[in-house]
């Protein structure tokens, strides 16, 4: 009966991640608004203050935000191997593509048509709509609606690698000094089945492979050992999510000659236009240098650091946002996740995106079927494909 039971606790893993890795276009803040609707609101395996808690929590660490998030949501619903099962579920698809893309399609111009474009302006209205959602429960009051705006103005202002690390700890100071003497919300802890024991493991991994890795490299004087050493490096030590990994995979890939300068836009474009994680750009240059073995290196590199740091988090979790000043920080860290999904709503998603009136009707649109008429955003993004294939 147990085994059973742990069996359909990891189909329904599989399931809602793969639904998701086929139909979250638009980015990690695109990606965030899916895994609330899913997880959240339909599924109901955590509330929105654990949600909203766990963004905070991953968004401290280095990596992909969203993909941690959604590593960290399968752990705590079946273990280690439900990690797994989640973080394959939201890759795998992108990673097929893409590696298919670098390997017989890159540079034909197909990155450029117009249901393509039609994908991104669904990313407007899902962000939108998560913006609406979380901030209903997130900034409730003025001082936390302050917060958000303050941290979508610092956003904007200081669009750099760092700026969005130092703006969630500025917020928990904030929240620290301000929020003392309000009543801090009880929480319920979340069944985290990982030891302390194995978190401490996890990090100790994670950091000798950081230090031995790019030791090992110039001996073993191996193309693909080079490129999960140059992926796991840029996994361990990236801020700010799956766009500001591009620039700084171009000076790491290009310089060394796995990939031309050519082939690495034509991959960038195809990244902006598949569903699921960004990281998954490693693909595509993995495959493009040495095929399907070199985009499994490339990938398994980009993301274990992920693993090592979510499955080190997690068994401190609940110790830590059970604590009053946690909570309090957690509170303005929380209310400047909704500013930075504001900022990311209108660069770069915005500013990309919604270039003619016909744009900003198809946005609006989309946005009201998600809202007012519940429609399921994998039918949005069905629709979207057709609109943009008739009409754009």
């Amino acid at each position: 009966m147990e085994k059973k039971s742990t069996f359909q606790t990891l189909l329904s893993i599989l399931s809602a991640s793969l639904k998701l890795g086929l139909t979250s276009f638009g980015g990690p803040a695109a990606h965030l608004s899916y895994f609330r609707q899913e997880y959240v609101v339909k599924r109901k395996w955590l509330d929105e203050k654990a949600y909203a808690d766990l963004i905070a929590l991953c968004q401290l660490l280095p990596g992909p935000a969203s993909s941690q998030v959604g590593i960290a949501i399968g752990t705590i619903r079946g273990g280690i191997l439900g990690g797994i099962i989640s973080w394959l579920g939201f890759t795998l698809p992108s990673v097929l593509l893409l590696s298919i893309f670098a390997i017989l399609i890159s540079g034909t111009g197909i990155f450029d048509s117009g249901w393509l474009h039609a994908l991104k302006i669904v990313a407007v209205a899902v962000i939108a709509q998560a913006i609406l959602g979380m901030g209903k429960t997130l900034t409730p009051d003025r001082e936390r609606i302050t917060i958000a705006i303050l941290a979508c103005i610092l956003t904007l202002i200081m669009p750099t690698m760092s700026s969005q690390l130092l703006i969630i700890l500025l917020s928990a100071i904030v929240g620290i000094l301000i929020f003392k003497k309000v009543n801090i919300p009880k929480v319920e802890d979340i069944h985290i089945t990982i030891s302390k024991k194995i978190g401490v493991f996890s990090i100790i991994i994670f950091g000798v492979l950081l230090l031995v890795l790019p030791i090992l490299s110039p001996m073993i004087n191996m193309q693909l050992f080079s490129i999960f050493d140059t992926f796991y490096r840029v996994g361990s030590m990236v801020f700010g999510g799956g766009h500001v990994v591009l620039p700084l995979l171009e000076k790491e890939v290009v310089p060394n000659g796995w990939i031309s300068s050519e082939s690495f836009l034509a991959g960038y474009g195809a990244t902006q236009a598949v569903p699921g994680p960004l990281f998954t750009f490693s693909s595509y240059i993995g495959a493009a240098s040495n095929g399907w073995l070199g985009a499994l290196v490339a990938t398994v590199g980009i993301f274990l650091p992920s693993f090592f740091l979510v499955i080190a988090a997690l068994p401190f979790w609940n110790a830590l946002r059970t604590q009053p000043k946690i909570q309090s920080a957690l509170m303005a860290v929380n209310a400047a996740v909704v500013g930075l999904l504001v900022a990311a709503l209108y660069n770069p998603v915005w500013t990309s995106t919604i270039h003619t009136p016909i744009d900003f009707i198809f946005a609006i649109t989309m946005f009201t079927l998600l809202v007012h008429w519940k429609v399921p955003p994998w039918v949005v993004v069905l629709l979207a494909i057709v609109f943009g294939y008739l009409f754009l």
